[in-house]
């Protein structure tokens, strides 16, 4: 496949997992909590665990805000 296509590829998934990842660490800290009663570990871990998750989903499934054929061939040969 083409270099061009996995750099939006990955370019895309990344902003996605970004999201993904402030959605789940907004959704652990509750309502009404004090700032030291939060688990930060806990809160780390389970950030980026969402954001790895994020980018599997993404290379298992795809990304349907691409505009992009699922294998792009426009008659260049990607060399390496």
């Amino acid at each position: 496949m083409k270099k061009n296509y996995w750099i939006r590829f990955f370019h895309a998934a990344s902003i996605r997992a970004i999201k993904t990842m402030a959605q789940t660490a907004v959704s652990m800290i509750t309502v009404g909590a004090a700032l030291q009663d939060i688990d930060f570990m806990t809160l780390g871990s389970v950030t980026i665990v969402s954001g790895g998750l994020s980018y599997l989903t993404s290379l298992a499934t795809g990304l349907p805000e691409m505009d992009l054929p699922e294998y792009p061939d426009d008659g260049d040969q990607d060399a390496g």
